[in-house]
């Protein structure tokens, strides 16, 4: 009976070792981050110069971390609440989002001596960004000119001389998450107020068509795999995982995923989606352009919605946050990509 009990419970930790190892993204690294509370934003690397940097939003700070190991190098100071973040390897900078209620910048940050060294003026609840390198323009969602919340807007910011150069008008009072496609002529939003995904013209910088997001809620992480022509979005109400043709407009495959889900990312190489939110990571593969199958939910912890895969390491960062939850500990985590 002993004997029976021993090979049985050896056999328990076998397979429990072996449904751990078959998951897709294996936590390799923890970063804790005492001392911090509310959300943590956006991330941004520096591949060459192995650095890691994040929004902390409520404590006002940009944190810098080692992109290798997770650990955290030091604090950049003197912003309002930071939310989205670029690095541009030319000029060793970084620009920062910076808004909230009644007040809206971008600043850009030298990170030879991690100082601020300029900033322009936006509209309020300036939030998230997405940057097109054919020209090198940086698209930074703000609130609107008009009163109401019918409307808010794309403000245009060229990095190579840091100026504002225009802006564009998207219906609603929000969005979130941004895409562009490789020509750099087509820019896909989530237009989060109003449940739809709109397309804009980058050239003549009109929304030229809006696709709704069919019996769901507050769309809000995006990604684009343009080799088939898909466009992935997720929505909060329900937790749903979208994919659209891009040619048609029209939703070809719907899978649930992870709550309160915010970024997103197309591992093209293995034909991968990872989708991150609250308690988990869901996973998607992708079978062929309108097949997809849901192959895990990792875990990772509350509010873990921020993300960012690094190709280059094979790796998805993971911000576990801590708003509306007091006590929670925040912490940064690092997956390696397993086969």
């Amino acid at each position: 009976m002993k004997k029976t009990l021993i090979i049985f419970l050896a056999l328990v930790v076998v397979l429990m070792s072996k449904a751990s190892g078959d998951l897709p993204l294996k936590l390799i690294a923890t970063t804790p981050l005492p001392g911090f509370e509310g959300d943590l934003e956006f991330f941004a690397a520096d591949v060459k110069g192995n650095r890691l940097f994040l929004c902390a939003e409520n404590h006002k700070t940009v944190e810098v971390f080692n992109l290798q190991t997770g650990k955290r190098i030091r604090s950049i100071g003197g912003f309002g609440v930071p939310h989205d973040i670029l690095f541009l390897p030319d000029s060793n900078s970084l620009i920062v989002t910076d808004g909230g209620e009644g007040f809206g910048w971008v600043e850009l940050v030298s990170v030879e001596n991690y100082k601020i060294v300029d900033k322009i003026k936006l509209p309020s609840d300036v939030d998230e960004a997405v940057y097109n390198p054919i020209n090198k323009y940086f698209y930074v969602q703000s609130g609107g000119e008009e009163t109401g919340g019918k409307t808010h807007l794309l403000n245009i910011i060229d990095t190579s001389n840091f100026k504002l150069v225009g802006s564009i008008t998207l219906p609603g009072n929000h969005s979130n998450a941004m895409a562009t496609d490789h020509s750099g002529t087509r820019l896909y939003v989530n237009l989060t107020s109003i449940d739809e995904v709109g397309v804009v013209d980058l050239e003549t910088r009109q929304l030229i068509a809006r696709w709704p997001v069919p019996e769901a809620h507050h769309p809000n992480s995006i990604a684009i795999d343009e080799v088939n022509h898909r466009l992935f979005t997720a929505t909060h109400q329900p937790a749903k995982f979208f994919v659209f043709d891009t040619v048609s407009g029209k939703v070809v495959a719907t899978l649930p995923c992870t709550g309160l889900n915010d970024h997103m990312t197309f591992d093209a190489a293995r034909r991968r989606i990872y989708v991150t939110g609250t308690e988990t990571a869901s996973v998607f593969e992708q079978r062929d352009a309108d097949h997809y199958e849901h192959i895990a939910d990792v875990p990772t912890g509350y509010r873990a919605k921020t993300s960012l895969f690094v190709p280059e390491l094979n790796r998805l960062y993971v911000a576990l946050s801590g708003k509306e939850r007091p006590g929670a500990k925040l912490a940064v985590h690092i997956y390696q990509v397993q086969p």
